[in-house]
């Protein structure tokens, strides 16, 4: 320990890991820049691969939820419309 009483090399030891892994982190984020622009050279539409990526790390009932969810508000939506476009008649 120096004299205010903290361990530096310490702090130096986890400083430099995490330096580490941020630059790790930055090679796999430019690997995966690679890998959506050859799937778009490729003709794919990357907004739906990255869809896909997100409904994987999802387990399947919260994958039916989610469905469920979003029916039940697209069907809210289209009755509104159409209660709207009767008052409007």
């Amino acid at each position: 320990m120096n004299d205010v009483g903290i361990a530096g090399g310490r702090i130096r030891s986890f400083v430099e890991r995490i330096e580490h892994i941020e630059a790790e982190i930055a090679e796999l984020n430019e690997g995966k820049k690679e890998v959506f622009a050859e799937a778009k050279g490729e003709g794919f539409d990357i907004k739906v691969i990255k869809e896909i990526i997100k409904l994987r790390k999802q387990d399947q009932d919260e994958r039916d939820e989610q469905e469920t969810l979003l029916d039940l508000y697209m069907k809210a939506m289209d009755s509104a419309s159409v209660a709207d476009e009767a008052q409007a008649a």
